[in-house]
Order: structure tokens, then sequence, then C-alpha cells
């Protein structure tokens, strides 16, 4: 029998992060748990072990890089060592960029790009000795393409996906086998959009279409299995990022007309409704993976599968992205 697999989640408590431990778990995989809620943790390790995995959740801020450093000591004493490191905890402000505070906006890097920098750092220092191991960064089609009201994210994905590519030329210098890779995936129906801090008049929402989080959470566990060095999910990541790339001036001005409104609901919300930036909100809360907008989210992607099995993806993209250059040079014209 193979020894069991041990992964590491950030943000393991909600959204993104708790969709992955459940796709591990049931992989039977041994999963360490990082996050700041209690009542998300305790949550999370409950369903590990009811899918059949094994289960060490530790209260950390990965902003704080001693913390995480202890939390992966911990880790690897109750698990054994680490083989997957997944860096996907986040926390964001949903307002014009004239309205985040120098505070929030310091905060809002510090756990979602300094959060992945320091879980990086972590991981190598007990991967590189043994020359073995994957890191997935959680990324977004964002970190090609900024949009309105999200600067704080937009700029720390952007960021991550520097340090990745640095990091990837250093790994290829030392021909080290430990690999590293990065997900990019679309708008999906996670809780940070009724927790995360707004300034917006009305209810933050993902860009649509709107995703179910275990499309993420697939495409994860995928990645960490296959030496792909980026992953695309989603047909609105792929022409989000290939369109950037051909025609940046198309997606700015339609982004400009359209991304304010369209990251908002109808539904009016308070400015000063709890935000997790600074403190967690899921003490004695559970969240879970999903968000308010199971009704128009989809359970899967068509292009996650092409994208994964390498099957006419590129025609596919090529194709859509023409066909969506149409539709925006047509409504802004």
């Amino acid at each position: 029998m193979a020894e069991r697999e041990v992964v590491v989640v950030t943000g393991a408590s909600g959204g993104i992060g708790r969709a992955v431990v459940r796709e591990f778990a049931k992989h039977g995989a041994a999963v360490g748990l990082i996050a700041r809620g209690r009542a998300g943790l305790e949550a999370a390790a409950r369903e590990v072990s009811d899918l059949g995995g094994t289960a060490c959740q530790y209260e950390a801020d990965v902003a704080d890089f001693d913390a995480v450093r202890s939390a992966a000591a911990v880790i690897e004493e109750r698990l054994g060592p680490i083989d997957v490191w997944i860096n996907n905890a986040m926390t964001t402000v949903f307002a014009f960029f004239d309205d985040v505070a120098p505070e929030e906006y310091e905060r809002a890097t510090r756990v979602t790009y300094l959060g992945t920098v320091w879980g990086t750092k972590v991981a190598l220092e007990r991967m590189l000795p043994r020359d073995r191991g994957t890191i997935v960064q959680v990324g977004s089609a964002l970190a090609y393409r900024g949009i309105p009201l999200q600067a704080p994210y937009c700029g720390a994905k952007h960021a991550i996906k520097g340090f990745q590519e640095s990091l990837r030329c250093e790994l290829r210098h030392r021909r080290s086998r430990v690999h590293i890779t990065m997900v990019q995936l679309p708008g999906l129906n996670t809780p940070q959009f009724s927790h995360c801090l707004s300034r917006m008049p009305r209810h933050p929402m993902p860009v649509p279409p709107i995703f179910e989080p275990e499309v993420a959470a697939r495409a994860v566990h995928w990645a960490a299995h296959h030496r792909r060095r980026e992953l695309y999910v989603g047909f609105p990541t792929a022409y989000t990022i290939i369109g950037n790339k051909l025609a940046p001036w198309i997606a700015e001005r339609y982004l400009a007309r359209t991304a304010v409104d369209g990251q908002q609901t109808d539904q009016p919300v308070h400015r000063d409704r709890p935000a997790n930036l600074f403190e967690p909100l899921d003490e004695e809360r559970d969240e879970g993976a999903h968000g308010i907008f199971d009704g128009s989210a989809h359970p899967r992607s068509e292009q996650a599968w092409l994208s994964r099995h390498r099957i006419g993806s590129g025609l596919g993209a090529a194709a859509l992205l023409g066909a969506a250059g149409a539709t925006l040079i047509r409504r802004l014209a």
C-alpha cells in the first residue's frame, strides 16, 4: 500500500480552501489545516475524518511568518513530511482605491501576497533538502487583468505571479525536483463576498459567470499531481488572460463600463458590516465552502477538463476569444 500523501492548505476553514481540503480528503490524504477561524477549522477537520483522511488543524495568521513556520513544524510532527503545500489564504477590500485606508491595503497585501510568500518559504525549507514536493499557488484571472473595486486583490495576485516566475527560474537553475505551479481561477461562489470588507453600497458578488468552489478544488488537486507550470480554469479565465495579452485596451474599456455594477447585487449592504480583514469572523460560526450564489453558480467547467487533458483546448480558447473579442468591440462601438 502506498504511503498516504501529506498536504497543507492555508485558508482551509472556508471557501476554496475548504473545498480543496475535502477534495484531498476524498483521496485519503493526511491534511494539515491552517486558518484563523476556530469553528471553520474544527468543522473542516471533522470532514477530513468523515471522508477517510487524517487531519491536523493549526490556528495561524499567514501574514505572520513565524506562525506559519510553527504550523508546518507541528503538522510534520503529527502527519509526516509534507508532499504538497497549497497557498490559498486571502482577504481583500471591495472599494474604489481612494476609499481604501493605507492600513487596510497593507493588511490585505500581507495576507494575500506575503501569506503566499511565507507559505512558499516554509514549504521550501522542508522540500528542498528532500528534493521533492509540490507547491500550488491559488491564483486568478485577475493575476493578469486588474479590475475595478479590487486593487488590493489584483495587486497581490499580480505580485504572486511575478514571485512565482522568479522562483521557478531559481529552482530550474538549481536543478531541483521541487515543483511549483499556479492555478488561475474564475469568479467563484465563496463566502468572501459576505465577509470581506466592502465600501460599496450594494452586496459584493463575483464577476459572472460564477462557478462553485469544487470546480477550483478539482483543478488544484490535479495541478498538485501533474507537472504543469500553470493551469487555467474556466473559459472566462482563458479568454480574460488571452484577450488581455492581445488587446488590453478592449478589456480595460469594457471593464470600466461594466465591472463596477457587475460586481454588486441589487441588495444594499451596510458600510459597517463585520469584516474579516483584521480578525476572523468564524470563531464561533462555520461558513463552509459555499457563498450565497448557489442558485447561479456552475458545478463544473468544460474548459477545465479540456485544459487538464489538452484536447482541443487551444482551438477552443482561440474560437472563444474571437467570439468574445467581436462581442466586446460591438459593445464598445
